[in-house]
Parts: C-alpha cells; sequence; structure tokens
C-alpha cells in the first residue's frame, strides 16, 4: 500500500508541474488566450490539492 501510495504522489507531482508548464507555455505563446490559461491553471490547483491530500495519507501510513 505504501509503495502504491508513493507512486500516486509522485504521479500527481508530475502532472502539477506538466500542467504548469504547459499553461505558461502557452501564456508564453499567445498572451491573449486568457480562458485556456484560467482553465490549465485550475487543474494546477485541483493537482496540488490531489498530491497534498494524497501526500498526507502516505504520512498517515508511514506514522506507525
Amino acid at each position: 500500500m505504501k509503495t502504491v501510495m508513493i507512486v500516486l504522489v509522485a504521479a500527481a507531482m508530475l502532472a502539477t508541474v506538466g500542467v504548469l508548464i504547459a499553461g505558461l507555455l502557452g501564456l508564453a505563446r499567445n498572451p491573449d488566450n486568457g480562458a485556456r490559461s484560467n482553465r490549465l491553471m485550475r487543474y494546477r490547483i485541483g493537482f496540488q490539492f490531489l498530491a497534498l491530500v494524497l501526500f498526507g495519507l502516505l504520512m498517515l501510513l508511514t506514522r506507525g
């Protein structure tokens, strides 16, 4: 179970970085497309939240 949680946390962190980079590149290429940038940043916040929740669960699992 611990290994699965580590993999899930890593996947959520990579997804966060991927969406962040996609948003930054999209903003640099076409600064007029604010709706797409806002959508990507909302996804980033969601992935960050997921990563924090999973990390908290991982810490609870490894505490004992």
